[in-house]
């Protein structure tokens, strides 16, 4: 594949990676705030799937397509802002894969509520929303630091 091609490639597959994540967390997020039990069973089941849609293939598109412009273009793996956008991206997988784990477990724990009309959520669910949060920023963070060096390629 020419590099354009995977260029073309590489940067869609980062734009529905953060976008998705980016969106479906914001849903989910304030759906959470509302306390609805019914909206929260709906927002949930369509995060876990936009992420197995989108977000996955796009996990696994960025390194395979990177890599590859990368060899492309010649440069080594030892150029520095390669090394860092690695380490941040390695450290975002790190915090997504609990996330995308404690949101499967949470869609359950909604749409469990959901089907017997309960009021409330349990308090694992919030317990689980708060580290879901908490994982979240630092992913970002690092993902918003990739694609600068990506872009500006430091010296």
């Amino acid at each position: 594949m020419e590099y354009l091609t995977t260029k073309w490639l590489h940067i869609l597959s980062a734009t529905l990676m953060f976008g998705t994540g980016f969106g479906t967390a914001f849903y989910m997020f304030f759906t959470n705030r509302s306390r609805n039990v019914q909206a929260i069973a709906v927002v949930t089941r369509w995060v876990a799937r936009a992420d197995w849609w989108f977000t996955t293939p796009s996990v696994i598109i960025q390194p395979l397509s990177g890599l590859w412009m990368m060899h492309l273009a010649g440069y080594p793996l030892a150029t520095h802002w390669i090394m860092w956008s690695l380490w941040l991206y390695g450290l975002a997988g790190v915090c997504w894969l609990p996330v995308v784990w404690l949101q499967l477990r949470m869609r359950d724990m909604a749409q469990d509520a959901a089907a017997r009309n309960a009021a409330t959520l349990p308090a694992l669910y919030w317990r689980y929303e708060r580290w879901w949060t908490l994982l979240g920023f630092p992913a970002f963070g690092a993902l918003v630091i990739v694609y600068w060096l990506m872009v500006n390629k430091p010296v």
